[in-house]
């Protein structure tokens, strides 16, 4: 019987290829504009088209447009709300990190 470990020490001696293979998808995703920049870019546009759709249904139901129901403006209002504090929530984050960044020592 052999209990030899020969693959337990193979991923060690390939250091280097792994980090090849973990920074591949990353620098795939940053050719093809799927980067991290993109990504925000699009949830915060996200958010503002939420917000200006739930002012303009508050707007045609101040007016009383008959074809706008309050349901689905207070629901508009929820998510545009929602959108906004995990928004404000992931800069918290974002600013946090940077300042943590900054203040390690080299």
């Amino acid at each position: 019987m052999d209990l030899r470990l020969h693959s337990a020490t193979s991923p060690v001696s390939a250091g280097g290829d792994l980090t090849a293979r973990l920074t591949k998808p990353l620098q795939k995703a940053e050719a093809q504009g799927n980067g991290f920049s993109t990504e925000l870019e699009s949830a915060l546009r996200s958010v503002s088209a939420s917000q200006n759709h739930s002012s303009h249904l508050q707007k045609e139901v101040q007016l009383e447009n008959p074809s706008v129901s309050l349901e689905e403006t207070m629901v508009a209002m929820q998510k545009a709300q929602i959108g906004f504090q995990a928004t404000l929530h992931v800069r918290n984050r974002l600013v946090q990190a940077y300042t943590d960044v900054m203040n390690m020592q080299v």
